[in-house]
């Protein structure tokens, strides 16, 4: 019955594709195959010093910073992130996590990581949203990496005004003494990956490492979903 059922959904709302919004054939999945393969892959976690890892220059002292996709305005990763942080779509998160996640098990550069922790929002966001999208991300790359994930370490203690139109400076001071840790102990000389959406000035992730560079011996290795130059 359920098949069935499950039939007559797919004739009268075909599935399409979540970034060019054609329809999806039978052995397609939440992209076409044509999206898939040409999604803006950055390749930056094969390059120590690619421009990711140089935002963070003279900054604060990560292992390795990479990005999975380019982000421009209008392009398939700005409709995917918008559906996943805006309409509801959980599964895009996990999806990019899972393949890049694949990625980063070829690299030397992440090969030493212990656990990954994704920037958590305040609770008033998350209540708001009912998820975190950089934790499904962060969910996608520990199924795929066998990594354990960790979302009590790293804490968010108020909530933030949006980054969008801000300035560099104006960024980093909006999110500069808003994250603190919890049990620190549990993470004494572990190689953390810290996991974000999108990554433009890093002003965030610079302050979540600077919190968790204040535990004992630890190391930090930083992802994102995206890179935005803009």
């Amino acid at each position: 019955m359920n098949t069935l059922f499950n039939d007559l959904l797919t004739v009268f709302f075909p599935p399409t594709c979540n970034g060019c919004g054609g329809l999806l054939n039978e052995n397609e999945g939440l992209l076409c195959l044509d999206c898939v393969y040409h999604l803006p892959r950055t390749g930056f976690h094969t390059d120590p010093d690619n421009i990711v890892a140089q935002v963070f220059w003279g900054r604060v002292p990560l292992q390795a910073a990479a990005s999975f996709l380019y982000f421009n305005k209008g392009n398939t990763v700005q409709r995917l992130l918008h559906q996943l942080k805006y309409q509801g779509n959980q599964e895009i998160g996990l999806w990019l996590g899972e393949r890049y996640g694949r990625e980063l098990l070829k690299s030397p550069l992440f090969s030493g990581i212990d656990e990954i922790i994704p920037v958590p929002l305040h609770s008033s966001k998350f209540r708001k949203r009912g998820y975190n999208q950089s934790e499904l991300f962060a969910k996608g790359l520990a199924k795929t990496m066998g990594k354990p994930l960790d979302h009590s370490t790293l804490l968010r203690q108020s909530a933030t005004e949006t980054q969008t139109k801000k300035s560099r400076y104006q960024r980093w001071e909006n999110v500069s003494e808003v994250f603190t840790t919890d049990h620190p102990e549990r993470v004494e000389g572990k190689h953390i990956l810290l996991v974000d959406d999108v990554l433009t000035t890093g002003a965030t992730l610079e302050a979540s490492a600077r919190v968790l560079l204040g535990i004992k011996n630890l190391k930090v290795s930083v992802v994102t979903i995206a890179f935005s130059n803009h």
